[in-house]
């Protein structure tokens, strides 16, 4: 299975792009700055191009990670994984088993819908528990675990939309 780089990129993009509307004070910036304590001065005073940069790179990495995530095809070739010299020679058993599997499955469940789907389970079943266990434990209110999760859950499930749809 090969990896889209191109979608890859644009999908670590979508993060941001969520984010500068989710955490803008006219939708839900004010109650995130107030939940999170933090002041105008030091909002302000942060290095941005280091916090965007570093913030690009780990979503790249997610984004990354999202294809495996979303893309069922994905699962066949690893099943395969041992087998790659006999896969190249479709002649030998492995090879035409791996070749009838992926005839049957083809681009089955590539579409923005499904990985929209499986993206929102990874933000639901991985990202919030996450998110929500530190918060706990740094005593942070329900409103900002609320904010929080929401903003990963639909960044997620727009990433996976977006990686598994593009061909």
């Amino acid at each position: 299975m090969n990896i889209n780089f191109l979608a890859v990129l644009v999908a670590a993009l979508v993060p941001m792009v969520i984010g500068f509307i989710w955490y803008n004070p006219k939708v839900l910036g004010t109650v995130w700055q107030k939940e999170t304590g933090l002041s105008d001065e030091k909002i302000k005073g942060a290095n941005m191009a280091l916090i965007f940069g570093v913030s690009f790179v780990l979503s790249f990495l997610l984004a990354f990670f999202m294809q495996p995530l979303v893309i069922h095809q994905f699962h066949i070739t690893a099943s395969f994984y041992d087998y790659q010299e006999q896969i190249k020679d479709a002649t030998t058993f492995e090879g035409s088993i791996y070749k009838q599997v992926m005839d049957l499955v083809g681009m089955g469940h590539r579409t923005f819908g499904h990985g929209m789907l499986h993206g929102i389970m990874g933000g639901l079943f991985v990202a919030m528990p996450i998110i929500a266990t530190n918060a706990l434990f740094e005593r942070k209110s329900f409103k900002l675990i609320a904010i929080n999760c929401g903003y990963w859950i639909i960044s997620m499930g727009i990433m996976g939309g977006i990686v598994s749809a593009w061909m």
